[in-house]
């Protein structure tokens, strides 16, 4: 059973690295488990220090995964070396069946998959390259001939940017003119400039944070909770990703903190198991389930008189 177990996990690990996107149900049955013993597994790689990352439906591994610096440790590439050598395979013969099987591994494990399109792949990963060193060096950049769908715009933009998300797809930044923090795609860049300023707002910059339940946002609203063993229960198997965040409290009860972007999925939680949850905080969150106890009782005694009239 061990030796089962053991070759599942091995299994998962060698299904996570390769150049596939897979999601729970494609990896549950590859390894012919369920999902909860899915979950365990993912949840035993993030406890042996692998980075397991989720994008939309899919999970792979992060080559930022500790066991993945230890074994790279004096072979491995640096960002800027990865981007010229991707660069470099661009102008290889495209003949060569090698080309595109290390565009693809580079792709992957790099985190490089912006476009299939050869011209706009060279343009992105030339972009990548000067916000890697802009981020490295804390420097301002231009942002030349963005292109906006939501303002309709094609402008440039002066920003602090400070961190790759999605691949290397978009760029989290500090937007100078608005005083902002907002998301750019690299695809509509059509340059990249580092300008000779250094950044001026470091204490501004805000990274985006996805809480347990998938809402994500800059603002994080702490959450105090005591839970019974119903809903304690429940949460470790809605969400084990965070079962390790509950902590033994009295009287066979267990207490929950946890960081939250939007009240809307950690509320569904607790109106739906109220009778075996405490609220202890914050006020906001508390606040939030009166207007809305409030709000469904007002609803509940129009529906009653509504009801009442009809009958008479």
């Amino acid at each position: 059973m061990r030796h089962d177990k053991l070759k599942r996990e091995l299994e998962l690990l060698i299904l996570l690295t390769r150049n596939t996107d897979y999601t729970v149900q494609d990896l549950c049955k590859a390894l012919g488990v369920t999902t909860r013993n899915l979950y365990y597994y993912l949840e035993f790689l993030r406890d042996a220090g692998f980075e397991v990352i989720k994008h939309g439906y899919y999970y792979r591994l992060g080559r930022h995964s500790k066991f993945f610096m230890r074994l790279r440790e004096g072979i491995d590439f640096t960002e800027n070396e990865a981007v010229f050598i991707r660069r470099l395979l661009e102008r290889a013969d495209k003949n060569n069946p090698l080309v595109p099987h290390l565009q693809a591994k580079l792709d992957r494990f790099y985190d490089f998959r912006v476009t299939n399109d050869p011209q706009m792949l060279s343009r992105s990963a030339h972009n990548v390259e000067k916000l890697i060193d802009a981020i490295k060096f804390k420097s301002v950049v231009r942002l030349r001939d963005y292109s906006s769908p939501h303002s309709c715009t094609v402008t440039d933009r002066f920003v602090e940017p400070f961190e790759l998300m999605n691949g290397n797809n978009d760029v989290r930044c500090y937007e100078i003119l608005s005083g902002m923090n907002k998301t750019f795609k690299v695809a509509r860049m059509r340059d990249v400039e580092i300008v000779d300023a250094a950044w001026g707002n470091e204490a501004r910059h805000r990274r985006v944070f996805t809480d347990v339940f998938m809402f994500s946002g800059e603002e994080r609203f702490g959450i105090d909770l005591l839970l019974g063993q119903l809903s304690c229960n429940l949460f470790t198997e809605e969400y084990p990703q965070a079962a390790n965040i509950l902590v033994p409290a009295s009287d066979s009860r267990w207490h929950l903190h946890l960081d939250v972007c939007s009240y809307t999925g950690i509320g569904r939680f607790v109106l739906g198991l109220y009778d075996d949850i405490e609220v202890l905080g914050d006020t906001g969150f508390q606040r939030y389930l009166k207007a809305k106890i409030h709000d469904f009782q007002t609803k509940s005694a129009h529906s009653i008189q509504r009801l009442s009239a009809l009958r008479t």
